[in-house]
């Protein structure tokens, strides 16, 4: 693999001229620059990105850990963060935890040897991020993605979960309906926890009681959501409302529903979480608690330019606020 030295060599001229010419932040007259360019086209030379990054102190890119799975959440957040990232010219390395915490602390390590510049945590689990591996790179600025409680100096952006899960549930009680159930998520998540506190805070206001039956949980999956829903429809008296913790189990209680020979808003009304792309496309489309991805993903990227920019800036708790999307799952009794 040609180097630049062998580029200087050829063209006969020293290599800070050959990396004035790559970088064009030099004058060079015309004829030193075509003998330098058709030197580099000769040798078939590509600039180190390495060599420039550890000239330079800085990558030019940002690291992102996440829980992936099939829901469609995950890769529409990602989507707008990548897109961030390109327009501000950074370049997204993703690593996926899979929910396992070694595997999270292990992918956590490899961005950080790889000296990205910054560094995503969106890792919804109730387990933090090796404190010891932080420690190690202190300087490498971090934002945190809709993860709380966090014992951390990092910065935090975060969907406010406990006021869209009451929304959700005053809706569904405003539009006539008593009998509600609830298709929680994990609770080893933080954002299921506050939605499913959210539920209970809205039918405790309307001094309505949830049946013990009527609060299964799920998986966040599609899967979870249908083997939650077919619980709820196989009782003796299934409710007439569901709210799910997020559009993903949403989809798969419609498939439930479906093959019970019931239609959504006519026999049961559903209410999802997040306002996945998928929602507005069921039939009928889904009443939902908007997300808004695109703004996360910008927001995560913003916040954590500045905070490359002014390490010693203050803690940052940015929350989004939810929006309530209606929708035709949900009739009024």
């Amino acid at each position: 693999m040609a180097t630049m030295k062998d580029v200087a060599r050829k063209a006969g001229v020293s290599t800070s001229t050959v990396s004035h010419v790559i970088n064009n932040n030099r004058f060079v007259s015309e004829a030193v620059r075509i003998k330098v360019e058709q030197a580099i086209s000769a040798l078939n030379y590509a600039p180190s990105a390495l060599a420039r990054s550890l000239k330079m102190n800085q990558t030019r890119t940002i690291g992102m850990v996440l829980s992936a799975s099939s829901n469609p959440f995950y890769s529409e957040v990602v989507r707008g963060v990548e897109r961030s990232c390109y327009e501000r010219g950074y370049s997204l390395i993703l690593c996926n935890t899979d929910g396992d915490e070694d595997r999270m602390n292990r992918s956590l390590e490899s961005l950080l040897q790889k000296r990205v510049d910054g560094l995503l945590m969106m890792c919804t689990e109730c387990y933090p991020p090796s404190p010891e591996i932080l420690a190690r790179y202190p300087s490498i600025a971090t934002v945190i993605m809709d993860w709380a409680p966090f014992n951390g100096d990092s910065d935090i952006i975060q969907d406010n979960s406990l006021v869209g899960g009451e929304l959700a549930t005053r809706f569904l009680i405003e539009q006539g309906y008593r009998e509600i159930a609830c298709i929680a998520g994990p609770q080893d998540k933080t954002p299921a926890r506050l939605r499913l506190a959210g539920f209970h805070r809205a039918m405790a206001a309307a001094s309505l009681s949830v049946k013990p039956e009527y609060l299964v949980y799920g998986d966040f999956e599609f899967s979870g959501g249908y083997q939650a829903m077919k619980q709820l429809l196989m009782l003796e008296r299934p409710p007439h409302a569901v709210f799910t913790s997020n559009d993903a189990m949403a989809v798969g209680g419609y498939h439930a529903i479906y093959e019970a020979g019931l239609a959504v808003a006519k026999d049961i009304a559903v209410m999802g979480y997040d306002d996945i792309e998928l929602a507005r496309y069921l039939c009928p489309p889904l009443s939902t608690i908007h997300q808004p991805k695109d703004d996360l993903g910008e927001l995560a990227i913003d916040t954590l330019l500045h905070r490359m920019v002014n390490p010693d800036a203050d803690q940052q708790v940015l929350v989004l606020t939810p929006e309530l999307i209606v929708r035709g799952s949900v009739m009024a009794r």
